[in-house]
């Protein structure tokens, strides 16, 4: 069991929950502990049926657990989905400033931070743009802006590049470390791609399933930035499909 780190955002401890299927109750998650500490990048990985979906609704209040503890050191998260998540009746920059609009930032202010926003990520010139308008790689970085926009203090993805091509997905990590470096944001990200859980993360935290149950931790020490071709990324990268193949 963890402990309550001073400086950790995020620390639970013997978490479980479970549904009634048929009757019968089936664990979605059983004794999951870990913490995240302030300004760490901590990726989550593991098969389907782990539960990881499950662990994020709850980490973000938005499902009960059975029992454990959630500790929630953080005021503000924000989340980037697999799938976008963009309004389509929309244009780019409604929807980055959709989170200011819902807290009550008057239309100038939350506009201006938008438009900052869609800078950092590369997009001001499509900000009058819909969402059927822009490349699945444009939609992703709309929605990283709009997550950035409310300025959280723990941001959470969901394989935020599985659907997009290997060049977008590949400038879509560079400004994300160049975010995350900038603002020490939290981060705390779903991946089933290994290589990327290695060269982003500090910590990536594999989950085995049936019940969803946290199978191994792999501290990942690698200086900053990360030569993705040098012998000591390979063997991390080695360490962790090893550990990944065992658990599935």
């Amino acid at each position: 069991m963890p402990n309550n780190p001073p400086d950790a955002k995020l620390v639970l401890s013997r978490v479980s929950a479970r549904f009634t299927d048929d009757k019968r109750d089936v664990y979605a998650l059983k004794d999951i502990s870990f913490s995240v500490p302030a300004g760490a990048f901590v990726s989550i990985t593991g098969p389907s049926g782990a539960g990881k979906s499950t662990l994020m609704r709850i980490i973000l209040g938005f499902m009960e657990h059975e029992s454990g503890t959630v500790v929630r050191n953080f005021e503000r998260p924000a989340m980037v989905f697999q799938n976008y998540a963009l309004f389509p009746w929309l244009s780019a920059i409604d929807n980055v400033a959709f989170g200011l609009k819902m807290a009550g930032v008057p239309k100038e202010g939350r506009e201006r931070a938008a438009r900052e926003k869609l800078k950092e990520v590369g997009l001001e010139h499509v900000a009058d743009h819909y969402p059927s308008a822009l490349s699945g790689g444009q939609r992703q970085r709309v929605g990283l802006a709009r997550a950035l926009a409310i300025s959280p203090d723990l941001l959470i993805m969901d394989e935020p590049f599985s659907n997009l091509d290997t060049i977008t997905a590949e400038a879509l990590k560079a400004d994300l470390l160049k975010i995350w470096r900038a603002y020490g944001i939290t981060i705390l990200m779903v991946n089933h791609l290994i290589p990327d859980a290695i060269e982003l993360s500090d910590q990536v935290i594999v989950m085995g399933a049936h019940p969803g149950r946290i199978e191994k931790m792999l501290t990942v020490d690698l200086p900053r930035p990360r030569d993705t071709r040098s012998t000591p990324f390979f063997t991390r990268v080695d360490q962790l499909t090893e550990i990944i193949r065992s658990v599935s």
